[in-house]
């Protein structure tokens, strides 16, 4: 991961504004889906220890994203974000409001506009933020409120959600040669169900073995890794049957990951080509949900997921040499 990717917050008073300037070391269409995607955005969009809960998101121009950031003893705050512009991977904008459990607004509270712009050069993706209230009083009280540490927490989620999700796999998968795997998530059993595996199939696990949350090497501005996190699995392969491969990770609340039946296993495709992993994706999609668009991801994998219309879960991860 990047150290010295750009982050500058600054408050302007003379304008009532928050402006923010934030790099990712990922592509652009990979950016967009983090911030557009409700089951992406309720794994970082809370400083820890809170979580983000979407209740409902309809990203479209007139839609709302329903939201709380709920504590870890369960208290909640309710947000809505209203949706006034959507230029498609490049811009979007949208009024922020503090709301009840009912979507009522509480005047209380300061509300804002946002308007956000994303760009890309050479693998990493800019994201540009004007934060616009109506009177200086309500920038400030937002500013009381904790609103730049926050933030800036929630953006380095983003930074370890990008990095555990993608980092391994090109360390995993040297060669662009087709398979078929199966990955599994768990909240907190991986080593535990791999191990029974492992002595059922009498295999032995593939590449480093297994990795672990604590083997993240530390990095300046990299959030660090809560200690009952460090001995969780990050990532472990297991071959079983006819060359068939068994992958998984734990998915930690503390990281304001969910594990609930349905979405604790993919089939994962390896096609040999961008072509043919189009065609598959085209298809398994139709009628069906883009969870996250086919994209050149910046740790050299044409990569996707995508829920077909019979709500199985599929996963697409084409390593073809240029």
């Amino acid at each position: 991961m990047k150290s010295t990717l750009l982050f500058d917050i600054a408050v302007d008073k003379k304008n009532n504004t928050v402006n923010v300037k934030r790099e990712f070391t990922a592509n652009h269409e990979l950016v967009w889906e983090a911030w557009t995607n409700p089951e992406i955005l309720d794994q970082w969009w809370a400083p820890k220890p809170w979580m983000s809960k979407t209740k409902f998101m309809n990203f479209r121009v007139g839609g709302r994203r329903f939201y709380a950031m709920v504590s870890p003893e369960g208290e909640e705050h309710w947000s809505i974000q209203d949706f006034t512009s959507i230029s498609p991977i490049t811009n979007f904008k949208f009024v922020d409001a503090f709301v009840d459990k009912d979507e009522k607004i509480n005047t209380e509270f300061p509300s804002s506009e946002w308007n956000l712009d994303f760009s890309e050069t050479n693998g990493v993706t800019t994201v540009n933020i004007i934060i616009k209230h109506k009177t200086l009083a309500s920038l400030e009280k937002i500013i009381q409120m904790g609103f730049e540490g926050g933030f800036a927490m929630c953006l380095e989620n983003l930074d370890q959600y990008i990095e555990e999700k993608f980092k391994l796999r090109q360390q995993m998968k040297t060669n662009n040669k087709a398979r078929v795997c199966t990955y599994l998530n768990f909240p907190g059993k991986t080593e535990e169900a791999f191990l029974f595996y492992k002595s059922v199939f009498k295999t032995e696990f593939s590449g480093k073995g297994i990795q672990r949350f604590g083997d993240i090497p530390a990095s300046v501005g990299h959030p660090p890794v809560a200690d009952n996190v460090k001995k969780m699995i990050l990532h472990i392969e297991l071959p079983i049957l006819g060359g068939h491969i068994l992958m998984a990770t734990d998915a930690p609340k503390e990281m304001g990951m969910t594990v609930t039946q349905g979405n604790n296993m993919h089939i994962c495709l390896e096609p040999e080509t961008k072509a043919e992993t189009k065609r598959l994706f085209d298809a398994l999609s139709q009628d069906g949900n883009i969870v996250m668009p086919l994209a050149d991801m910046f740790f050299g994998s044409y990569f996707g997921e995508c829920t077909d219309r019979f709500g199985i879960n599929w996963m697409f991860n084409c390593m073809e040499k240029k």
